[in-house]
């Protein structure tokens, strides 16, 4: 694509311009509507925090201001690692013990790794966007509560299930104590995925004991309204949420599910959404990078409509920020091509397709907005949202290979358009 008006302010559109009897391509309609919206954003990794705690605080202080201000793109969620993901430069996790040595009381527990640069890193953004929502994952248990006792694979000990959710509540109470809630935790980061460095396995009746029996009640016992969400891992196995969420105790403690989208299609959130109403959907991770095509269109329709119109109230893509050859990575099994929505080289900052396929919406659909119906004739991806301060939103994405013509509006009236081939515009009216 030739990049020439990104994120650029178009022509004001005239929804008088088009009369109400004519066919319309992409019809609005403000009276039904869907699943509230929680925000949009990226993954803040360590390797993320890492390039920002080392820019100028200046440049810094401005960059943090474009990205999480309502007057730049307005990013509303944010997804962090409960110890190290593999986009951290070395393994660790919160209580590391030398071999052969346990801490069955979390006396040695310990936020020293983060609060040298996830840490004062959310502290700044908190201070430009004080509601923004933070999840938390784990990639991976202390070793010494694995079976394998290693970074890569293994699963949780049975005897330390309990110890494990304690590890989540000291982690929530931890950062809370810096000023940082964490409005959601999941389980586990992709529980089928023995590959990554580090990662654990977690199967759907191991979560489902876990959640039941130690994790939940703790939560609840403690007087955390941290959410707690299942899965968090690809829509290829929609059964692993609906078969935790099938148990009525474990039912209770649980808010939604989260989502990746490497594998399956989509509409597995729908299909959880259809059989637990009630539960929250939420899309956790994937990434949208650009290798030879600058097409921004293919990731927002695959990714943020396809998500939010099969009942996401958020989009969280993989991951903030990484430097020109996509470092930081843990080695064997960390991602080494995962590029992130900004490049930040020293204190130069080069915006990527990530940065592009979020800010469409971060930008104009803020947390409150609820999703509201829109129905097509033509071929272009779309979703809509009705926002707090009553404005409507219309996202299309045009991910055919030709250019399209089309009308859009509502009961009000419609307008004509015309969107090339791999673009996006984002009306609002």
């Amino acid at each position: 694509m030739d990049q020439r008006n990104l994120l650029a302010a178009q022509r004001a559109v005239n929804l008088a311009g088009y009369s109400q009897g004519g066919t319309a391509d992409i019809i609005v309609d403000q009276s039904v509507r869907y699943q509230p919206v929680e925000g949009f954003g990226f993954a803040l990794t360590g390797g993320s925090a890492q390039h920002l705690i080392a820019m100028d605080p200046a440049k810094r202080k401005m960059l943090l201001r474009e990205l999480f201000g309502r007057e730049g793109i307005g990013i509303s969620y944010l997804r962090l690692s409960i110890g190290a993901s593999d986009l951290n430069a070395f393994v660790f996790s919160y209580n590391d013990l030398p071999a052969g040595e346990t801490d069955v009381k979390l006396e040695k527990f310990s936020l020293a790794q983060d609060e040298l640069d996830v840490v004062p890193v959310l502290k700044e953004i908190l201070a430009i966007s004080p509601d923004i929502r933070i999840l938390g994952s784990p990639w991976s248990a202390p070793v010494w509560m694995k079976s394998n006792g290693k970074v890569q694979g293994g699963r949780l000990k049975d005897e330390y299930y309990d110890v494990y959710g304690d590890y989540f509540i000291r982690y929530i109470r931890a950062m809370s104590r810096h000023g940082i809630r964490i409005d959601a935790v999941t389980v586990q980061n992709e529980p089928f995925n023995d590959g990554n460095t580090p990662s654990m396995q977690f199967l759907a009746k191991e979560q489902l004991r876990f959640v039941r029996d130690y994790l939940g009640p703790k939560l609840a016992a403690a007087g955390l309204k941290t959410k707690l969400i299942l899965y968090d891992h690809n829509c290829d196995a929609p059964e692993y949420p609906i078969a935790i969420l099938t148990d009525p105790q474990a039912r209770k403690y649980v808010a939604g599910t989260g989502f990746h989208l490497y594998a399956g299609p989509v509409s597995a959130m729908s299909k959880v959404h259809d059989a637990f109403p009630d539960k929250g959907l939420y899309f956790t991770e994937m990434m949208a990078v650009n290798r030879k095509e600058f097409n921004v269109a293919a990731p927002v329709a695959r990714i943020v409509i396809g998500a939010t119109r099969n009942w996401s109230r958020n989009v969280i893509l993989w991951n903030l920020a990484a430097d020109q050859n996509d470092d930081p990575h843990t080695g064997n099994g960390g991602c080494s091509m995962c590029q992130g929505a900004i490049t930040i080289e020293g204190n130069q900052v080069t915006r990527n397709l990530a940065y592009y396929t979020i800010a469409h919406a971060s930008k104009f659909v803020p947390p409150g907005s609820v999703r509201i119906a829109s129905t097509s004739s033509g071929p272009l991806a779309h979703v809509a949202f009705s926002t707090p301060g009553g404005q409507t939103v219309l996202l299309v994405a045009n991910n055919s290979k030709t250019a399209q013509e089309f009308t859009a509006g509502a009961a009000t009236g419609f307008f004509k358009a015309r969107l090339e081939h791999g673009s996006v515009v984002t009306y609002t009216w």
